[in-house]
């Protein structure tokens, strides 16, 4: 007998979605309201936001505005009409491409709508079913999902183990020859939950033992780290050593969108071989536009950069004054590692939310393991000190409350489903 291909749904909602009854419309789905930016509303209330990636504030900086709405009312939301390859090309998607990949010190570069569709669509391409992938375990969900398309042999590394990832290759180098395939590495340039940078400079060592190449997915790296904003690649030193770099326009440009760059005949490969682009409308005029201020903001105004780091230092030394387990994070990205249940996260947020007027996000099992609770600020060019030091309080007070069981004892005078 067939099964009603619906059955399955209704018996398991997932892991996240069997909390819907209970987190929707406030831990999961929520409703920020008002002007981007550290002050926002939630339900009625200001609160304190630690929970948008504009880490440059340039979502409402006055020149990106007057650029976005100008470009608004020249091109409108439609233009350019079409695939690139059939009727949407311009000038101006032209124009971006090469100042994108001069910033980060490649022959070329292309465009993508989308960040996710667009890593997706990239690893498709660039494989065959001969040729072997070799990827960090805790690699986005982008990269997780390009490689279950991809119909060869993949293997993953431990999480920034170069160790393993060496291990790993060789195992890749055995198949790859049997296969008259090659090898492609992908990693992160900033893992966006641990904050911490791709081991970049190990990787590229072991170019000097072994045949591969290197995809690097740089969404929190770009226009945060280097001297000049160009991302991990820059900081670690090893750009020229990361073959395919990949960005997204909804970190640091505060936008939407994204980019590959790459030397000029691979960039010219995908082109004709991206199938998320060949078969997707072009990127709108209003965010060519928009992105192209935007990026001559982030090259001309080093103190954006500079005035995030101000803010980063100081959230992430006083969080680790108090006591705070940050893990070893080197980027923007700042995670608080706490010991409790879901439920008891629940109410602790609550709490934050309702009583210290603070909100960020939360990540709890399964994106990471039961019985931890991940507090993700991101803290960005707009914050102020003042800012910092309300959080800072806040936490040191739920921190408290999470440890004498106060958030345990609500959890279950409220029926919470107490399962760890």
């Amino acid at each position: 007998m067939v099964k009603d291909l619906f059955e399955r749904i209704h018996d398991n909602k997932g892991p996240l979605g069997k909390w819907a009854s209970q987190a929707e419309g406030y831990f999961v789905f929520p409703k920020l309201e008002g002007k981007l930016g550290p002050r926002m509303s939630f339900q009625g209330k200001e609160v304190l936001n630690w929970s948008i990636n504009d880490y440059l504030g340039l979502a409402t900086h006055p020149e990106v505005l007057k650029a976005d709405a100008e470009a608004a009312a020249e091109y409108g939301a439609a233009y350019p009409m079409g695939a690139r390859m059939m009727s949407g090309h311009t000038n101006w998607h032209e124009q971006l491409e090469k100042e994108l990949a001069a910033f980060v010190h490649k022959e070329a570069a292309y465009l993508l709508n989308f960040g996710y569709q667009g890593m997706v669509s990239t690893i498709d391409a660039l494989v065959t079913k001969n040729d072997v992938i070799v990827y960090d375990v805790d690699s986005h969900a982008c990269i997780i999902d390009g490689v279950r398309l991809h119909m060869g042999k993949r293997f993953t590394y431990k999480h920034n183990d170069v160790e393993s990832l060496e291990k790993n290759l060789q195992r890749a180098t055995k198949m790859a020859e049997e296969q008259n395939g090659g090898i492609l590495v992908i990693t992160e340039g900033v893992f966006g939950m641990r904050g911490q940078q791709g081991k970049l400079k190990e990787i590229v060592a072991l170019k000097e033992k072994y045949n591969f190449r290197l995809l690097v997915d740089d969404a929190h790296g770009f226009g945060t780290l280097g001297k000049t904003g160009a991302g991990a690649g820059e900081e670690q030193g090893v750009q020229d050593g990361i073959d395919v770099y990949f960005s997204t326009f909804a970190k640091s440009m505060a936008s939407i969108g994204a980019f590959v760059a790459a030397d000029q005949d691979i960039i010219d490969y995908l082109k004709y071989n991206l199938r998320s682009q060949m078969f997707a409308k072009a990127l709108p005029m209003i965010l060519v536009k928009g992105a192209l201020k935007r990026l001559d903001l982030l090259r001309s105004n080093p103190d954006l950069k500079n005035k995030l780091w101000d803010n980063v230092n100081r959230i992430q030394n006083g969080l680790k004054d108090r006591g705070f387990n940050i893990g070893d994070t080197n980027t923007c990205v700042t995670p608080v590692y706490l010991e409790g249940s879901i439920p008891e996260a629940m109410v602790m947020v609550n709490d934050l939310r309702e009583n210290y007027g603070i909100f960020l996000s939360i990540v709890v099992y399964p994106v990471i393991p039961k019985g931890i609770i991940l507090l993700r600020v991101i803290p960005t060019a707009s914050h102020t000190f003042e800012d910092i030091d309300q959080t800072l309080a806040a936490f040191e007070a739920i921190r408290t409350k999470l440890v004498d069981g106060t958030y345990k004892k609500v959890a279950e005078a409220n029926l919470v489903d107490m399962e760890k």
